[in-house]
């Protein structure tokens, strides 16, 4: 495997935390959630950046796949749910992808969704680890 590119984030104080990347453009105050017991407000957390993140490559996968059966996916988008579960004494993530392209029927949406479900590398990374469900709407 050759390494096209590399991202380094350095991450300090957990979900109460900060991040930063190497080159600085991403440079966030991390805070929990209400739900979770924090303050919430205007900061973000890992689920929001994870689910934006898994969001882009997954369009990305989806316009390669559309692209070789000529259908245009520009206007596509893709609202990820990432959750943070309970799952007995520990904790899971699980994850739904809502995806939809305008002017397509569900059913051509649903093959082309599931095609770039099997192509993205954010799909194939946590394949087996954690639960996603790729609906059309």
């Amino acid at each position: 495997m050759e390494k096209v590119y590399t991202a380094v984030v350095t991450a300090k104080g957990g979900r109460d935390g900060h991040i930063q990347s190497s080159d600085s453009v991403v440079d966030l105050d991390l805070r929990k959630p209400k739900e979770m017991g924090g303050e919430g407000g205007s900061y973000t957390n890992p689920e929001q950046l994870f689910a934006g993140a898994y969001g882009a490559c997954y369009l990305g996968a989806l316009g390669s796949v559309a692209k070789l059966e000529g259908t245009d996916v520009s206007e596509a988008t893709a609202e990820v749910h990432v959750s943070f579960n309970k799952d007995g004494n520990a904790y899971a993530l699980s994850a739904e992808l809502h995806v939809h392209i305008p002017g397509q029927s569900l059913e051509d949406t649903q093959k082309l969704a599931d095609k770039a479900h099997r192509a993205c590398p954010y799909s194939k990374a946590v394949r087996g680890n954690i639960d996603v469900k790729v609906v059309a709407v």
